[in-house]
């Protein structure tokens, strides 16, 4: 958990570490919270939801950039794009099935078997 943690931080954790207690007990440590503000997307007016939303895709595409070692992900993938169309097709299809749930959440919103509270 560390070392993936690690390789995904974008700065380090001093306090990010492991270590063995009595009994040979394993213990994982991190420091909590280093952040000097903590957004409350429920204020956001619609640009900075969006612009909240584009920094925190970025800092997640950062994280899982880091976290595999490109020469044998590479290997594996090969030269053809098989991959690349694959990816591309589920990407495709989450998108359609990611509309299809927003509608029936409008849908369940609008004839009241799901309540809004505003």
């Amino acid at each position: 958990v560390v070392e993936g943690q690690r390789l995904m931080q974008a700065s380090g954790d001093v306090f990010l570490g492991w270590t063995t207690g009595p009994g040979g007990a394993q213990y994982y440590g991190r420091q909590l919270r280093d952040m000097k503000w903590s957004p409350d997307p429920a204020t956001f007016q619609a640009s900075g939801l969006i612009a909240f939303a584009r920094l925190t895709a970025a800092a997640l595409a950062r994280a899982h950039a880091r976290c595999g070692d490109p020469v044998p992900i590479a290997a594996y993938l090969g030269l053809s794009d098989r991959a690349d169309l694959a990816l591309a097709d589920f990407a495709a299809a989450y998108s359609q099935q990611t509309v299809r749930d927003y509608a029936e959440f409008r849908e369940a919103l609008g004839s009241g078997r799901l309540a809004a509270n505003e």
